[in-house]
């Protein structure tokens, strides 16, 4: 992990191959299993156009109804199995790229921060959310 100005970098290490990493990042129907940061919410939703100038759009919400938001961009670059970026609906840039280490994959994630919270609680949440990719992904 490391914050350089404005950007937060979040990373895991998947013991699975890129090609399983990649596809279990980007479908929609993967995504609702771990695209959360607390076991006290989920994502009920979540739609993926992958390719350049494509939406994505997940559902935010708090298992008790209390709250839930849209989490969405339109990507930029794609490259299959190795790097993704996009813009949030917020106008922040984001990367996603994927190294393949034997029969493992480094997946790293580096976001723009937003302004409402500090920058310890944005890495920490991601990093639960990467976490939780990790779990998912490994187990499945």
């Amino acid at each position: 992990m490391s914050t350089t100005s404005n950007m937060i970098t979040v990373e895991a290490h998947v013991q699975a191959p890129v090609q399983k990493v990649w596809s279990y990042y980007n479908q929609g129907e993967n995504i609702v299993h771990w695209n959360f940061a607390d076991d006290s919410w989920h994502c009920p939703k979540s739609e993926v156009d992958l390719r350049v100038g494509g939406k994505f759009c997940s559902t935010m919400a708090a298992k008790d109804g209390s709250f839930s938001f849209d989490f969405w961009g339109i990507y930029d670059e794609i490259n299959e199995h190795s790097h993704i970026a996009y813009t949030m609906g917020d106008d922040r840039k984001a990367t996603v790229d994927f190294s393949e280490d034997g029969a493992s994959t480094k997946v790293t994630v580096c976001f723009e921060m937003e302004n409402q919270n500090p920058a310890e609680l944005q890495r920490e949440g991601w990093q639960a959310i990467l976490n939780n990719f990790k779990k998912y992904t490994e187990a499945n």
